[in-house]
Formats: structure tokens, C-alpha cells, sequence
């Protein structure tokens, strides 16, 4: 009960009036118009608004809806003095439509669990003191304090405190994140621990938690095609009904003297059972519920049109950097010649020290101890080749094949592909170290749950060289590589796949939005934060784990089952009841049970896409 709305209690309660007057009215000694009386007293409090609803709409040419069946079914049981059948029906009509509230008012909120991310103030810092404000009133380059407890409110950087973020409503991960000076926070997400000062980079309008929620609010407008052709079907579908019900009351009667009464109380079940509500309520929402299933996992999708495709997709292409691979050059292996691995990483650290290219940061970052830099005399840059360095009174050499070649140091080839680093003292040659943008832990398991649910092509893009690219496809299984690619050569392979089933490209959304608009379904993953995304990409994973792809397609594919079951059995159980009905055999509580029952049931039914897949 504590669930229930003010006006699901207020329903609840005259359906139960309802259904206490209707058995007590049944066991009154009362015949004619009196017993007619007794039961229109609860007939007309359990259905009193569907009544008025059905004129209104008559009055404004809206006809052919559940309300209008409804009442001329229940209206023409009262002509023909079938009171009980009635106010039966309109109180079981009624259950029905409180149990699909009900069950609405819960997926409804699986939406508005992600809702709770919108944050309600900010702490601004203006002249020395601390304010209370709208998020929509803080600007660019503000300061702002996030005390513990409390959302953050805008996208921007730490610039004081050092704290722990739960990012579950963005990203769907339990583990918390932790964030220090110098980090990007992100709107949306809840400060644990300690309190941080951050500087604002972004308005609230474009921030990340506001095109998150504009992204969620406007998913239903995007309806799948099963959606449209539902609500076609059912435009067509209950006029046809309602003529050959009229048929049905006329024809016997007229043609072959048969009894009215009867020939009308089948034409009244007729139109009980033809009610499509069941498909109407239940397709809708079940994309609801599995948009809503996908959102508290972190996969935000745009519209039931997009899960219908991503269901369907046989073809996946994939990104290279920061899809596949984690997007940061790292140390793989340490091959040394003439002296051991250590002294090899030592000598190229100590090297590239003060560089801040990506390769050199890779070599520090391996080296992980403390660089003396004491012991580094002059370090030259070679450009093109890498650089010279005189480290405890010695030159060394650190760069490519070329700078070797230009020693005359003895070098030789990696037998792996990747970034190599050569290290040589003078003309000696120490041994080489192999760099590359480490493959995401979880990439080849995600490969293969793709395949097992029956993706029959994977291909990989990338700018990078073929070698690399080749080493990645293998190691994960691709089937299809594609290396040395410009932006646009990526939209030209993407076009080149087209045609051969549905086709989903992944990308990480900061630089692959022409692609992401081009192939049937653009999925941007690792996009917390990311307007390039969220803007250009259909489906939105918000951390980077290439694990929440396969997952994506269950939730999807789950959906897609869910509603193929509701619109199966609910025209079944229609068709067969129709058919005794016409012939006789079904009475109208039969009617009822096809029209209410078949409706609960297809909710009931619809509601298990909110259940969590793992």
C-alpha cells in the first residue's frame, strides 16, 4: 500500500465498494427493475469515469478505444438484463487498469532511479564567501565546494581535497572512484568521503548529468517499428471489430430468424474481447522497462528504435584505441642483451626523464622508482631518431633503428609488434624495450560472448600500422582488420559493410562521430563526460569496459523476446475467445478473462525485462 499513489488508493477503494455491493446485491431477493437497480449502484461506481471518458471522446470523434468497447459492451449486457455480467466485467475492467498502473508506476521508477543524479544546489565561492545556488546559476570558472554527501553539480576539475566518487547511477559500477587535485569530476556523481574544492568547466545546460537526463526523458519518443506497427494495427483492428459485431447482432436475426437476445449477448463478447489494450499497454512497456533495466547498468539508450536494431546486429566494427585497447602506451616486455632488464629500464628512464611524450611517460611509469636525476649530464633530442643522454659520465642512446643505424650499433629487429625502443652505449648495443596500447583485460571474453550470441562479423579500425593493428586483431580473435585509416576512410569501410544484415560501430565518442552517425546503430563507450558522444552515438556506455557491449545486446535481445511473447499470446488468446464467443460457446466472463486477464498477464509478463542480467 505504501507503494500506491493518492489515485491508485482512491481506485483500490472503489473497486472494493464496488465488489462488496455487487455480492450483496446478488444474494438480495429483489426481481425486475429494482434487481437492475441494486447492481447499477456499483457499476456505476467502479466505472463511472470510463463512461464519461468514452463521451468525451465520442463528442470530440475519438472513437474505437478500450473505453468506448468497454462501455457499450457492459451497457448492452445491462439491455438485455444481464446485470451481474455487467458490473462483473466493469470492476474486473477496472483491476486490470489498477494493476497496470500499478505495474507502469514501477518501471516508470526504474527512469527515476537515475533521476536522483540531477543535483539540487551548489556551494559557489564568491567573494570570499560560501553560496547556495541553482546549478543554473553557477558559471564557468567558479569555484565550488562538494561536501561529503552531496552530488556533484556541474562538470569541472579538483583544485583543493582529495575524496572518494560513487558513479554508480552514471556508470552502473558499485566500486567507488577515487579523485584527488588535478582529476575531472563529473556531474552526477556523489562525494563519499572527503570535502573537495573543484573549479567549474561547464554550464549546467551542458554538463554531463543534464544531456544524460534530456537523453533519458526524450527515449520514448524514438519508438520501435513494432511500437508503430502496433498502434497502426490497432487503429484498423478494433473498427473491423466493432463492424463485424454489428454483424454479428444483425445478421442472424435478419437472414435466419434467429433470437435477437442471444445473437446480441455474442455480439457484446465479441466486442468485450476484441479490446487491444493488452498490446497497446504491454509493447510500450516493455522497451520502458528495458531502457530503463539498461540504464541502471550504465548503458544509456536513445529510443526503442535503437534496441530493436542493436537486437538484430550481425556485423560489429570496432574502434581500435581506447575501444579495444585502454588508449595508454605501456611498457610489455623488456628485452636486454648485454646486461639485465633493470639496468636496461634504468638507463631508458633515467633517458627520457624529462620528456613528456607519451612513449617516454610509458618508460617512467614502468620504471616506477624514484630517477636520480643527479646523475644525468647533457640530454640531446635527435629529432626523427630519439635522443643521446650522459648518464653517470657515459653516452647512451635511446630511440629507433634509425639512431642505431647512425651509431653503428649491432641492432636487430623485436620479434613482436609494437613500439620499440633501442638502447645502445655508443656503438654497443644494450637491448630494446617493446611499448604498446595494452589490450583491455576484458576485450577477448567480450569478443566471444558477442559471437555466442550470434554476431557473425567483427572487424577493427584503426589509423594505426598495420603490424600493430594486425597483432591486436589476433590476439582478440578479429576477423577483420582494417589499419592505416584516415577519419574518412573509417566512414567509407563502415559503408563498404552496409546492406549485410544490421551493422553497430563502437567507438569511444571523441573522435569518431562521423562513423557513429553513419552505421545502423552507434554505440560510444567510455563516454562519462564526453559531449561527443552523447551527442552523435544512439547507445551510450559510460565507463569503458568493452564487457557492457555483449550485455547490452542480452538486455536488447531479452526486450525484443518479451514483446515478440505479448503480442503472440495476447492475439491468440483474442483470436480463439472470438471465435467461441461468435459460435456461442464462451460467455462473458470468458470475454472478460481474454480482455483483462490477457492484459495482466502480458504486464506481468513485461515486467520481467527490469529484472538485472548479470
Amino acid at each position: 500500500m505504501k507503494e500506491l499513489t493518492k489515485k491508485q488508493k482512491k481506485m483500490l477503494r472503489r473497486i472494493f465498494a464496488a465488489a462488496v455491493l455487487t455480492l450483496a446485491a446478488a444474494f438480495l431477493p429483489l426481481e425486475g427493475l429494482w434487481r437492475g437497480v441494486a447492481f447499477m449502484v456499483p457499476y456505476l461506481i467502479a466505472g463511472y469515469d470510463v463512461l464519461w471518458s468514452a463521451v468525451r471522446k465520442i463528442a470530440h470523434g475519438q472513437l474505437f478505444d478500450e473505453e468506448f468497447l468497454m462501455s457499450i459492451a457492459t451497457l448492452g449486457a445491462i439491455g438485455i438484463a444481464e446485470y451481474p455480467e455487467a458490473a462483473g466485467v466493469m470492476i474486473f475492467y477496472q483491476v486490470g487498469e489498477l494493476f497496470q498502473s500499478i505495474a507502469v508506476g514501477r518501471s516508470r521508477r526504474s527512469i527515476a532511479a537515475l533521476m536522483d543524479i540531477r543535483p539540487e544546489s551548489a556551494t559557489v565561492i564568491r567573494n570570499g564567501e560560501e553560496l547556495s545556488l541553482s546549478p543554473e546559476e553557477v558559471e564557468i570558472g567558479e569555484r565550488l565546494i562538494v561536501r561529503p554527501g552531496e552530488k556533484v553539480p556541474l562538470d569541472g576539475v579538483v583544485i583543493e581535497g582529495h575524496s572518494s566518487l560513487d558513479t554508480a547511477a552514471l556508470t552502473g559500477e558499485s566500486l567507488p572512484v577515487d579523485c584527488a587535485e588535478g582529476d575531472r569530476v563529473i556531474s552526477g556523481s556523489i562525494n563519499l568521503s572527503g570535502l573537495i574544492t573543484m573549479q567549474a568547466d561547464s554550464l549546467y545546460r551542458d554538463s554531463t548529468v543534464a544531456r544524460i537526463l534530456e537523453l533519458v526523458e526524450n527515449s520514448s519518443e524514438k519508438k520501435a517499428r513494432v511500437e508503430n506497427f502496433i498502434t497502426r494495427f490497432a487503429r484498423v483492428y478494433t473498427p473491423c471489430v466493432v463492424a463485424g459485431a454489428v454483424l454479428l447482432a444483425l445478421l442472424p436475426p435478419l437472414l435466419f430468424a434467429q433470437p435477437w437476445s442471444v445473437w446480441l449477448e455474442r455480439a457484446l463478447i465479441f466486442l468485450m474481447v476484441s479490446c487491444p489494450c493488452a498490446l497497446v499497454v504491454s509493447v510500450p512497456m516493455s522497451f520502458f522497462g528495458g531502457i530503463g533495466g539498461a540504464s541502471k547498468q550504465g548503458i544509456l539508450i536513445k529510443g526503442a528504435s535503437y534496441m530493436e536494431v542493436l537486437a538484430n546486429v550481425k556485423t560489429i566494427v570496432m574502434d581500435k584505441t581506447g575501444t579495444l585497447t585502454q588508449g595508454r602506451f605501456q611498457v610489455e616486455a623488456v628485452h636486454p642483451e648485454r646486461v639485465d632488464g633493470e639496468t636496461l629500464l634504468d638507463i631508458a628512464a633515467a633517458a627520457e626523464s624529462y620528456s613528456n611524450h607519451p612513449v617516454a611517460e610509458s618508460i617512467t611509469r614502468a620504471h616506477g622508482g624514484d630517477i636520480d636525476k643527479a646523475r644525468l649530464g647533457d640530454v640531446t633530442e635527435l629529432a626523427g631518431m630519439g635522443l643521446s643522454a650522459q648518464i653517470d659520465g657515459k653516452l647512451y642512446y635511446v630511440g629507433n633503428g634509425r639512431l642505431m643505424d647512425s651509431v653503428g650499433a649491432n641492432w636487430h629487429e623485436c620479434h613482436f609488434s609494437g613500439t620499440v625502443v633501442h638502447v645502445s652505449q655508443g656503438s654497443d648495443y644494450m637491448g630494446h624495450i617493446l611499448i604498446n596500447d595494452a589490450v583491455k583485460p576484458e576485450a577477448a571474453e567480450a569478443i566471444r560472448e558477442l559471437r555466442s550470441l550470434g554476431v557473425e562479423t567483427t572487424v577493427m579500425l584503426t589509423g594505426d600500422r598495420e603490424e600493430i593493428a594486425r597483432a591486436v586483431g589476433d590476439k582478440l580473435g578479429i576477423d577483420k582488420v582494417c589499419a592505416g585509416l584516415l577519419p574518412g576512410q573509417k566512414v567509407e569501410q563502415v559503408e563498404s559493410l552496409l546492406g549485410a544484415g544490421k551493422l553497430a560501430f563502437v567507438g569511444d565518442g571523441i573522435n569518431d562521430a562521423p562513423v557513429l552517425t553513419r552505421a545502423d546503430v552507434g554505440i560510444a563507450m567510455g563516454a562519462l563526460g564526453s559531449d561527443a558522444a552523447i551527442e552523435s552515438a544512439d547507445i551510450v556506455l559510460m565507463d569503458d569496459k568493452l564487457s557492457k557491449l555483449p550485455l547490452a545486446m542480452r538486455i536488447a535481445r531479452r526486450t525484443m523476446r518479451i514483446v515478440r511473447e505479448n503480442i503472440a499470446f495476447a492475439l491468440g488468446v483474442k483470436a480463439v475467445i472470438l471465435l467461441l464467443g461468435a459460435l456461442g460457446i464462451a460467455d462473458m466472463w470468458i470475454a472478460m478473462f481474454g480482455d483483462v486477464g490477457v492484459m495482466v498477464l502480458a504486464v506481468l509478463n513485461s515486467m520481467r525485462v527490469m529484472i538485472k542480467i548479470e
